[in-house]
């Protein structure tokens, strides 16, 4: 019985031989790694908390600015905040990177472990199989004159043997199942540490960004009052003209909306784009809309609004295609969506994701639900920082050809989605 699970036994032993070589010891300690990811994660507590009071502040000045001086300031608290995202970024980083290290530790440690076992283990079948000290014996005893006692103690060591090795296979099981969770958790944390890399380079254009709007203001009323004025007017009438040609332009789109390929109305049809929810414009004619006809044109506001801070992560509403990318500012600046993101749903439906500081998405890249495709911003025609979301009927909407429609107001080629009145759809009734 031994020896037929000598080859069962042998096997399993060549399989727990299959893993990578080990990797080198760090220099710092378990004991001062865990010191280190206890302060930073202190601290990032503490900053965390920092920012979420100082995020309340700005956003009373989130919209937009009457005067060149309230506009200034606006501009300098954005910048303020970003300076702390940056070092609440840098702060998880440093904690990542130390999680790695206390990681890799681990694994060098159990692969330590799993190597002396592995060698004791071999040690024993080595043993057994070359031993002639059970099987020839046990042969023996059943000969004329012997006892069966002396067979039945020869059987014992045999099965004692078994269950020592059988001890051991399952020792080194257990120690293969750790090193894996342990090299999945260091993989996961190499993953955050890219996208936190990634985080911490576009909050860094966003500062720059930031400087330059601040300077290209200056530039465009000289400091002055009475110019920031003009400036204004000269937007808001810029925009309500284009406003009014889109709305001619769309209505003369043939366009036919089956119903029944809509999906039903209800809760968490699409999800919510943003993490904190703040709705500061509603669909259809709200009462902003019919009272303020030189932002919305009179016709309502085709989406919602969510009030988010320039560099806010933004989600996509559920798995889908990307259609397209734009940014109508290229072509015409600060009268429209500025930089924006068209997806379409399996469940007939579309999203657009409007007013982006951040674009990290490409046409015809798959995404999943809730993943992060862009970050908010206050790019196009925006009061500002915010996001606007759209909800179209998918077979009503499309992204205007590089020579389809130009803007008589701007006098360039608008590359953006186009949909009729009837393919807008209330995101409300799916969220």
């Amino acid at each position: 019985m031994l020896i037929r699970q000598i080859p069962s036994l042998i096997l399993v032993f060549i399989f727990l031989f299959s893993y990578s070589s080990p990797i080198q010891l760090f220099a710092q300690t378990a004991e001062e790694l865990q010191g280190d990811l206890d302060s930073l994660s202190a601290q990032i507590k503490s900053l965390d908390a920092e920012i979420k009071s100082y995020s309340s502040k700005v956003a009373k000045t989130q919209g937009e600015a009457k005067t060149l001086k309230q506009a200034l300031i606006n501009l300098e608290n954005r910048k303020a905040l970003l300076a702390k995202d940056i070092s609440y970024t840098k702060l998880r980083i440093l904690r990542t990177q130390d999680n790695i290290t206390t990681t890799k530790g681990r694994i060098d440690s159990t692969e330590s472990v799993l190597d002396r076992n592995k060698k004791a283990l071999s040690e024993s079948l080595r043993s057994l199989a070359q031993s002639e000290q059970y099987i020839p014996a046990f042969i023996g005893v059943l000969a004329p004159g012997s006892h069966l006692s002396d067979a039945i103690e020869i059987m014992k060591r045999g099965s004692e043997a078994s269950r020592a090795i059988n001890h051991k296979v399952r020792e080194l099981i257990d120690i293969k199942m750790s090193l894996s969770l342990q090299k999945a958790s260091y993989e996961s944390s190499k993953h955050v540490l890219e996208n936190l890399n990634k985080t911490l380079t576009n909050q860094k254009d966003l500062v720059t960004q930031t400087s330059k709007d601040k300077n290209s203001l200056l530039v465009q009323t000289k400091n002055r009052e009475s110019e920031y004025q003009k400036l204004l007017a000269v937007r808001k009438a810029k925009k309500d003209k284009l406003e009014s040609e889109m709305l001619d332009v769309e209505s003369k789109l043939r366009v036919f909306v089956d119903a029944s390929k809509l999906p039903d109305t209800g809760k968490g049809v699409l999800q919510y784009p943003v993490e904190d929810i703040y709705v500061t414009q509603y669909f259809g004619k709200t009462a902003f809309s019919t009272k303020n006809p030189q932002v919305y044109n009179g016709s309502g506001h085709n989406g919602i609004d969510f009030g988010v801070r320039t560099g806010t992560p933004i989600y996509s509403a559920g798995a889908g295609i990307v259609l397209g990318t734009g940014n109508t500012d290229s072509a015409c600046n600060g009268v429209s969506y500025g930089k924006w993101i068209l997806i379409r749903h399996a469940n007939g439906l579309t999203t657009l994701y409007a007013h982006l500081s951040v674009i990290q998405v490409e046409t015809g890249e798959k995404v999943a639900s809730r993943q992060k495709i862009g970050l908010s911003g206050n790019t196009g025609y925006s009061t500002g920082p915010h996001l606007h979301f759209t909800v179209y009927a998918s077979d009503s909407v499309h992204i205007s050809g590089p020579t389809e429609y130009k803007s008589k107001v701007c006098g360039t080629y608008m590359i953006m989605p186009l949909a009729p009145k009837e393919g807008y759809l209330n995101p409300l009734s799916y969220l």
